[in-house]
């Protein structure tokens, strides 16, 4: 198991696992199907700018695509698991309640798919008394899957994810999301100063949304680090099992445990992830 599922909580623990593993291995294959099928819905929706003028004709446009996705999720992961509820705001952060809960992003990347941009994703991830046990990524114009199931692993299309083996964050390609646009005034400052030192301590920094497709590449081994401040359930939980999964390290900002309470976020290879926190942390 990796060093980061033990220390930070991202995973289920290994009593869990090993009692339900095979039940949530078929979980998590069904799962996928689902995602798949609901980016299927929204790919055929996807080619022209969707034009809006007000905030107002901005948010019906989001909400169409969201619920096209949600009208195949819901009924589908109700039948999967009928005692879990479903988390209905994607944009909400800190604990659940106990119990099993889904929680969403029908349309991650949605503004992305408005402007005809190829960065955006469905994700459905389980979560099991604030643990994250299983997660399913689907990227509709690629066709590609991502899947990690607590204590077994991350994988694309079902091949093996590792992350980088970088040690030298001068190397490193890293990469965070931008503030959402009614953020606090402190955490943009924030993200612009975090911006500003790693420019001068990384190689090349990647600035952009959605931040799932970020931790995808994490995972992957493609980019090295990535950090948030703030963030919703939605956009941290499935790169977070996935990057733990894939033998990355998670932790906030400042290097402590993260969790979904926490104000801020670090995903990293193990070797350059103590000198990312020395960067956030000026």
């Amino acid at each position: 198991m990796p060093e980061s599922t033990r220390t930070t909580g991202i995973a289920a623990t290994a009593t869990a696992t090993a009692t339900g593993s095979a039940s949530d291995a078929d979980l998590l294959a069904q799962t996928a199907i689902a995602v798949r099928d609901a980016g299927s819905a929204l790919r055929e929706r996807f080619g022209d700018v969707v034009r809006y003028e007000t905030r107002e004709e901005l948010m019906r446009a989001l909400a169409t695509n969201d619920d096209v996705a949600l009208d195949i999720l819901r009924p589908r992961l109700a039948l999967l698991r009928p005692d879990a509820r479903l988390v209905e705001d994607e944009l909400a952060g800190g604990a659940l309640p106990a119990g099993e809960w889904w929680v969403l992003d029908p349309a991650e990347g949605n503004v992305n798919h408005l402007h005809a941009l190829p960065d955006w994703a469905v994700t459905a991830t389980l979560v099991r008394d604030n643990q994250p046990v299983l997660t399913a990524v689907h990227l509709p114009l690629t066709g590609e899957t991502y899947t990690a199931l607590a204590g077994a692993g991350a994988h694309l299309d079902g091949r093996p994810l590792h992350v980088s083996p970088t040690s030298d964050l001068g190397l490193s390609l890293v990469a965070t999301s931008q503030a959402r646009p009614d953020e606090d005034e402190t955490v943009v400052r924030r993200i612009g100063s975090s911006i500003t030192a790693m420019l001068f301590d990384a190689l090349v920094v990647r600035t952009s949304v959605p931040a799932t497709l970020h931790l995808l590449n994490v995972a992957a081994g493609r980019i090295d680090a990535f950090w948030q401040f703030a963030g919703a359930r939605a956009d941290l939980l499935p790169g977070a099992l996935l990057v733990t999964e894939a033998g990355g390290r998670i932790s906030d900002a400042e290097g402590r445990p993260w969790t979904p309470q926490s104000e801020s976020f670090l995903a990293a290879a193990p070797g350059v992830h103590t000198a990312a926190v020395t960067t956030l942390s000026r």
